[in-house]
Parts: structure tokens; sequence; C-alpha cells
């Protein structure tokens, strides 16, 4: 596989200039985008939402929303897509972060809106769904967000602690499960006897 240096930073240049030129015309159409393989950027996202190029931090938010709107998985890889090029980068965890939620009623009651650290609003329900997964390290659970075509966001700490306060526990299979509802969707978090252990 090759690793790419600055010294082939052109390919960043140009995956840049598509992406500008796509965003000009709407989200770009990454899912309709299958280029050849060009080798891998020294490109990571930290599990804190924090984008690196060559380890340093990318400072520009609008920079990182760019090459946001271009990134694609595909199994369990990441990639920055153009219509003539696919470049592999690093995710630690989760490439998005979700930051914000609000709450509002809709036709099918309550319906949870997230903002991502890159400015999208995700109105989570069937199309967007929540996940929680076993946080090996303490024990409790990782919550994650369904942003788009298999990418998703994890929820921060403080939203996750929002998520409970909004809690129920309704019967799934016969078992009594604790989980959020939006937009007419219920998301189990774990057995109703042990979110205790959980948080």
């Amino acid at each position: 596989m090759t690793q790419r240096t600055d010294q082939t930073r052109p390919g960043l240049d140009a995956i840049m200039g598509a992406a500008r030129v796509a965003a000009q015309k709407g989200p770009p159409p990454v899912h309709l985008w299958n280029p050849p393989f060009c080798g891998d950027l020294d490109m990571r996202i930290a599990s804190d939402g924090t984008w690196f190029y060559l380890k340093t931090p990318i400072g520009r938010p609008a920079l990182v929303k760019l090459f946001a709107s271009v990134l694609k998985r595909e199994a369990d890889r990441y990639f920055l897509v153009t219509p003539v090029e696919k470049c592999g980068i690093t995710v630690d965890d989760a490439p998005f972060l979700a930051v914000e939620l609000q709450v509002e009623q809709g036709d099918r009651g309550q319906v949870l809106n997230f903002r991502t650290n890159v400015d999208d609003w995700v109105a989570c329900g069937q199309e967007h769904a929540l996940r929680f997964e076993p946080e090996l390290a303490t024990g409790g659970l990782k919550p994650y967000l369904h942003v788009r075509r298999d990418l998703w966001a994890k929820v921060t700490r403080a939203l996750f602690y929002d998520l409970v306060e909004l809690g129920e526990e309704r019967d799934i299979g016969g078992e009594r499960m604790f989980g959020v509802v939006s937009a007419g969707e219920f998301f189990a978090m774990a057995p109703a006897d042990s979110l205790q252990d959980l948080m």
C-alpha cells in the first residue's frame, strides 16, 4: 500500500479543488464516485473529532468541513474521494462527533435533532439510527448516531446523559429494555435492570 508524503501533496490539492467545485452544487455525490485508489494520505481523525494532516491538527473549520463532505467508507476503511481519485485516511473511532442536541415535537412525537462537529444537523429516526456499544475500558456505553452512508458520529458524554434523561422503558421481545424514542422509533440502550452499571 502506497504511503503518501507531503511530496505528493498535489493529490490533496486536487481533492480540495474537486470538493469545492462539487460543494457548489450541493452535497457531493460521493456514493456515485468510484475512482481508482491512489494511496494513503497522512491524515487522521482522532477519537475527539480532531482532524490531523502530517500529524498537525487542521485548524481551519472550513477545511475540515470540506474534507468531511467527500469522506466515504468502504467496509472498515475510510477515504477522501473525488470523481477521479480516492485516498485512504485513518479514523480512530467514528469520523464525526454529535455535539449538540435539540428536542422538538413532530407528527410522530419526540424528535431528537443532533448537530455534528462539522455543523450537519441530523434528525434521529429510522434512517438515522442511534446505536449503543459497550465501552470496554469503563464498562459503560458508547452511543453513535448514523449520519449518512455508513458514516457515524460518536455522541458526546454530555449528550449521552441527556439521552438517559429522555429515556424510557419498553418491553422488547419479552425483555424490559431502557432506551430513547425519536420520530416514532425506539432505540434500546440496555436491559432496564442493568442501566446503572452502564453509566
